[in-house]
């Protein structure tokens, strides 16, 4: 009988929690929407105002003013993208290392006569011929030669060339010119189309006349480093690539390929960036099998045939190969995509029809994909939450009173999704406020405090909450964090539920808005081990070739904000207890990632972390000399992944910085 009067009271207090809550999001409704309202009409008699100042002469006449105080503001904002001084001294530094850099990666690159020769002889064993596809349309003829010319220059002989002509009458020099090259060297075929078919059926036709092995995309005013075959040949008969692309830059139009513009250092394959950015673009060559009872390039994707082409070969592709060197140079001149993406507008919506198409292909079917500020084809894809499982919040926490109850009360006041709970693992608390504190959260039901005794573990603690919590999915989370995105859960969710994910990750600032957290690169750092990319950079800094603008594919993500399925996380084998304090969560993702699965980080999940509040920091005495042993224990453990380096970075950039800056070689 005692027992049921307790369950009643339990429910009654359940009800009246939930009532209240009800009533408590009833009244912020009716404010938020009388908010709204005065918002609207302020904002039409704003807009009113504006047409009137906009329609005076003084606003014409003060034109060349406005321009200088926009170019004022643009200035003080990029300085402002570095999060301090030291910020703009870092960036000024790694650009004064790229300008000596470039050198090397242009026309001195090139081999000299006796390595092209040494290369033109080696034997390989196997005989893969490249059908390099390149459609014309009207090309300078400045442009045309020098692309030809760096095909012939190829050391890797065995090649072809074929050139689909959807030129006009105006341009018939472009005929006469490859027709030239055709009657001096046979692997060079010409044809001259009917009309012009749009880059997808010029590059169709291209492919019509191909006879090789593996099919190469290539574009009618760039240019070939003379070892880009030569190179890929090595990654055919080394590792079986059915697919290759390697790093690229930018060059201005009329100049040679040492004025480069921009270099773009790619990470390996990652399916992840693929969907919310073409990263790969440039050089494509795949095996010609790939393409079988397919078309290579779909008409209603012109403007991104390319993306809609390779999204579908990489999914077709069983050994997809990243040469990490620069061998391809994108012109950039008036009208080409590499100058201005505006200048091909059409682009941008081709560019989402063909990333949902892809989606489409891969089984999603409710899904959102936007322009994100850092480019209009550089997305942000919206995965649609199934159903509504719970989420199982786990923070350990010892005293910090205040901001364990910061980070909980950021979580219920701003959190969007609302099927979750929070377990508080208590460890050794001496404070009577905390487990005053304590008391008080546990009125919530969604709430609960775990208690763990002995000395501070980081693993075994959360490995000990994740044996009692209820969700289908875990989210470790630190006490010194404070929720900043309303739907931060469901940006987490929608990666987390998909089949290939392992871990997901959050980006992180510290209080004055500088990046904690944004992917963790294996190796980085003086100890070698993992440190985290864009550290300490602003948060309005759109990060290396917009990578802080889109989900993308990591090695690690923090613990101090990590999701993941229950079920893998059991599976896993949970944290390596070995490592008590450091280190736990980059050994998770790195066995989730052997394991099949693909690490996230989500930009657009965004949180404060006030870093080592709770804990303190690693840098002296007792603690230092313990995050060296734990150093120690996870280079050994992972020796062969380190000396490999971190797929998803690149082994053109520096181990020694954070800011994606380039070796000093």
């Amino acid at each position: 009988m005692e027992q049921k009067e307790q369950r009643q009271t339990t429910e009654e207090e359940k009800l009246r929690y939930y009532r209240e809550a009800y009533e408590r999001e009833k009244r912020k409704g009716e404010i938020l929407a009388g908010k709204l309202a005065a918002a609207q009409q302020k904002d039409a008699e704003l807009e009113m105002r504006l047409n009137r100042i906009k329609g005076s002469v003084f606003w014409r006449l003060s034109k060349p003013l406005r321009m200088l105080v926009h170019w004022v503001r643009r200035t003080k904002e990029r300085l402002g993208y570095y999060g301090s001084v030291k910020g703009v001294m870092r960036k000024l530094n790694a650009k004064k290392i790229e300008r000596k850099a470039r050198a090397r990666y242009g026309t001195a690159s090139f081999p000299n006569e006796e390595e092209a020769a040494r290369q033109g002889k080696e034997i390989f064993p196997r005989a893969v011929k490249f059908s390099i596809l390149m459609p014309l349309y009207n090309t300078p003829e400045k442009f045309l030669r020098q692309a030809i010319d760096s095909v012939r220059a190829q050391t890797y002989t065995n090649w072809q060339l074929c050139m689909a002509d959807g030129s006009d009458a105006e341009h018939a020099d472009v005929g006469r010119i490859c027709k030239e090259y055709a009657a001096a060297d046979n692997r060079i075929c010409y044809r001259r189309l009917p009309k012009n078919e749009g880059i997808s059926g010029n590059t169709n036709s291209c492919l019509a006349m191909a006879s090789g092995d593996y099919i190469a995309l290539f574009d009618h005013d760039d240019v070939l480093h003379p070892g880009v075959l030569y190179e890929y040949m090595k990654a055919i008969c080394d590792k079986g690539a059915d697919f290759l692309y390697c790093d690229e830059a930018t060059f201005k139009g009329n100049r040679t390929i040492d004025h480069m513009i921009t270099l773009h250092f790619k990470p390996d394959f990652a399916p992840d960036n693929l969907r919310a950015n073409n990263y790969i673009c440039h050089f494509s060559a795949f095996d010609r099998n790939l393409i079988e009872g397919v078309r290579l390039f779909r008409s209603e994707f012109d403007g991104s045939q390319d993306h809609d082409a390779i999204l579908r070969l990489t999914g077709r592709a069983k050994c997809i190969v990243h040469v990490p060197k620069l061998l391809y140079y994108w012109r950039s001149h008036a009208g080409s995509v590499a100058a201005d993406i505006n200048a091909k507008s059409y682009a941008i919506d081709a560019a989402k029809g063909a990333v949902a198409a892809h989606l489409r292909e891969q089984g999603y079917e409710n899904f959102e994909i936007l322009s994100t500020k850092a480019f209009e084809t550089i997305f942000q894809i919206k995965y649609e939450i199934q159903g509504n499982p719970l989420v199982s919040i786990i923070i350990p926490n010892k005293d910090h009173r205040e901001d364990l109850e910061r980070c909980i009360t950021s979580i219920l006041e701003k959190s969007s999704y609302e099927r979750y709970e929070i377990l508080v693992v208590e460890n050794n608390s001496a404070t009577e406020e905390i487990f005053a504190y304590y008391k008080k959260i546990q009125e919530n039901p969604n709430v609960r405090v775990l208690k763990y005794d002995g000395e501070f573990n980081y693993s075994r603690i959360n490995n000990l909450a994740v044996s009692k919590a209820r969700g289908k999915y875990i989210l470790l989370l630190n006490n010194d964090t404070s929720v900043i995105t309303l739907d931060w859960i469901e940006e987490l969710l929608m990666y987390a539920q998909r089949r290939d994910v392992g871990a997901v990750g959050a980006k992180l600032y510290y209080a004055d808005r500088t990046i904690q957290h944004a992917g963790v690169v294996l190796g980085l750092g003086q100890h070698r081990t993992a440190g985290h990319s864009h550290y300490r950079v602003s948060s309005n800094n759109l990060g290396y070739m917009g990578r802080l603008c889109y989900a993308q594919n990591v090695m690690a993500v923090t613990g101090a904000c990590l999701m993941m399925k229950k079920s893998l996380f059991t599976e896993l084998g949970g944290l390596d207890e070995n490592f008590a304090v450091s280190l736990n969560d980059v050994d998770l993702c790195i066995r989730a990632w052997k394991a099949g699965y693909v690490n996230v980080f989500t930009p657009f999940a965004e949180l404060y972390h006030y870093e080592s509040v709770s804990r303190g920091l690693d840098d002296h005495g007792e603690r230092a000399e313990r995050y060296e042993r734990e150093s120690e224990a996870f280079r050994a453990k992972w020796k062969e992944l380190l000396v490999k380096g971190d797929p998803y970075y690149n082994p053109n950039f520096s181990l020694d910085r954070s800011d994606f800056a380039l070796r000093v070689e």
